[in-house]
């Protein structure tokens, strides 16, 4: 009887076998392949800001204020909720299927979302979307390592970091592109051609990677209980301070449930024998890090991001479209970043990118936190793209390190919680931002024209677009929106430093060295069960 490999030879053999998939598949296979990648990435990140610049025209149409903000909230909380689960189960029965499940999700909730002809129908499709959108993003980026060597990974990730940037600054003028010329229905309608294009290069031209040897036993309590804190947290998050006070019973309540249900998870997982996330992945020192650091300056950029078009419209007084445009410096200064940083990655390592990375954040946040009723926009444009270059760095060297530091076999699950940091990071940091915004901004007026005299919350929505203040009464609302924005900047420079200080946990030295502690910690403790092989796809 043959002995079963041991751990650390099993991740000898991982790497060496996703090294020789990469390096087998024809030229036009893994371009086919790659396109449809990232043409499914683009369409999951710009469906989070197509529908903005639309949803005045929807709720028009529809009818039903009440629900706004869950259309947005009820993609996001599917989102979140669900990117742990599809990074595992790619790792357990296969990319390939996987993918195309959650693509074919996202599409069928584009489709539904828009022959939506209530609110609640359009939350309901809309939640339907988030949860694809859920698989795509992070089983993408997997398939990507899969498909390319590590040294070809750096420049790739340059290329999916201009695809998030491209999306963040198209979507709200494509949607008010589509919602002016055609109708809003199509802002979810144009997702069918490019996904269907999508499925078909997919399932015929994509090889998968991983084939199983053997039936999973499936962890059914730690999805459960993922689910049931993940998503209460959301929950809690997103409507607290907005659908909720957040003393409120519901938002105190969805808070403890979630704190609850989290230990739970955290006992499913330690009795699971195949457990959703494995621990023993945090023995990892990069992948720890790249958690951790994501997590903490995905609070600091989504925070800032969410309030700098309503800087553009109260403090600079442009239209929403000239609004949408502050936040093009901030994305070219990603993809230029990302671009030089994958380079350097390979030559200096992970550490010390991400540390200049994440200065580069704490920089730019803290120059935000300069600006005044009177600053130009140039000014506020290097700002933003110093934020950004920082950001794209982060980005690119945390998804990097915590592909190169895992198996093959673990790629899914690694990937998927780097997303699911980022993601969680970014609902918490918004959530936050909104919370010292609003309570600052209200403080202001009420100072200026008492108590009563505007309604806050809703100078804070996109409806409120067509009111004119006097010259004094604006100049008053500007000043107070720029102070309470002010605040809103401290506070991400605050956790901007935390995650600067966090970097101290990434570990010295090159892409090699990291793949040779992961090899070490796999020693100590197998990362897949004894037993199981995997093997790669003889088709080229």
């Amino acid at each position: 009887m043959n002995p079963q490999p041991n751990a650390a030879a099993r991740y000898a053999s991982g790497v060496h076998a996703v090294t020789d998939y990469a390096t087998r598949l024809s030229r036009k296979r893994v371009i086919l392949t790659t396109a449809a990648v990232i043409s499914a990435m683009f369409l999951a990140s710009i469906d989070g800001t197509i529908v903005s610049t639309a949803m005045p025209t929807i709720v028009g149409d529809l009818q039903g204020i009440d629900s706004y903000a869950w259309v947005f909230s009820g993609f996001l909380l599917a989102e979140i909720a669900t990117i742990p689960l599809w990074g595992r189960l790619a790792d357990m029965f296969g990319r390939k299927p996987i993918f195309l499940t959650g693509l074919m999700i996202f599409l069928v909730g584009s489709a539904l979302s828009g022959v939506s002809e209530s609110m609640t129908e359009l939350v309901l499709f809309r939640a339907l979307q988030g949860l694809g959108a859920g698989c795509i993003l992070p089983v993408a980026q997997t398939i990507s390592a899969d498909l390319y060597t590590m040294e070809q990974r750096a420049k790739v990730s340059a290329v999916y970091a201009g695809v998030f940037a491209i999306a963040s600054v198209l979507g709200p003028f494509l949607g008010g592109f589509i919602t002016d010329n055609l109708s809003w229905r199509w802002v979810f309608y144009v997702n069918l051609p490019v996904g269907a294009i999508a499925i078909a290069l997919v399932a015929f031209v994509m090889v998968e990677p991983l084939e199983r040897k053997r039936r999973h036993r499936f962890d059914w309590p730690g999805v459960a209980t993922l689910l049931g804190w993940s998503g209460a947290l959301v929950f809690a998050l997103e409507s607290g301070g907005r659908e909720y006070p957040w003393g409120s019973l519901e938002v105190v309540g969805a808070f403890a449930a979630s704190a609850a249900l989290f230990v739970l998870f955290i006992v499913a997982e330690l009795r699971a024998p195949e457990p959703l996330i494995p621990f023993s992945l945090f023995k990892v020192r990069a992948l720890c890090a790249s958690a951790v650091v994501t997590m903490f300056l995905g609070m600091s950029m989504f925070g800032v991001l969410s309030f700098m078009p309503l800087y553009g419209r109260t403090v600079l007084h442009e239209s929403a479209t000239g609004a949408g445009r502050i936040l093009i410096p901030l994305s070219l200064g990603m993809v230029l970043a990302s671009g030089v940083g994958a380079r350097l990655v390979l030559r200096y390592g992970f550490r010390i990118i991400l540390r200049i990375g994440a200065t580069g954040v704490v920089i730019g946040t803290f120059m935000l936190t300069r600006l005044e009723v009177d600053s130009s926009q140039l000014v506020l444009s290097c700002y933003l793209a110093l934020l950004g270059a920082g950001m794209g760095l982060v980005f690119m060297s945390t998804a990097l390190a915590a592909q190169n530091s895992v198996t093959v076999e673990q790629m899914g699950v690694s990937t998927g919680l780097i997303n699911f940091t980022r993601q969680l990071g970014g609902a918490i940091g918004i959530a936050i931002a909104a919370s010292v915004m609003l309570t600052n901004v209200t403080s202001r007026l009420e100072d200026a024209f008492g108590k009563g005299a505007f309604d806050t919350s809703s100078l804070l929505t996109p409806s409120d677009t067509t009111v004119e203040l006097p010259r004094e009464t604006e100049r008053i609302v500007s000043e107070a929106f720029s102070g309470a924005l002010n605040r809103t900047f401290w506070v991400a420079v605050g956790v901007a430093v935390i995650g600067l200080i966090c970097t101290r946990i990434m570990p010295k030295g090159s892409a090699t060295a990291i793949r040779d502690e992961a090899r070490a910690a796999a020693k100590v403790d197998s990362l897949q069960p004894d037993g199981e092989t995997f093997a790669i796809a003889r088709q080229t």
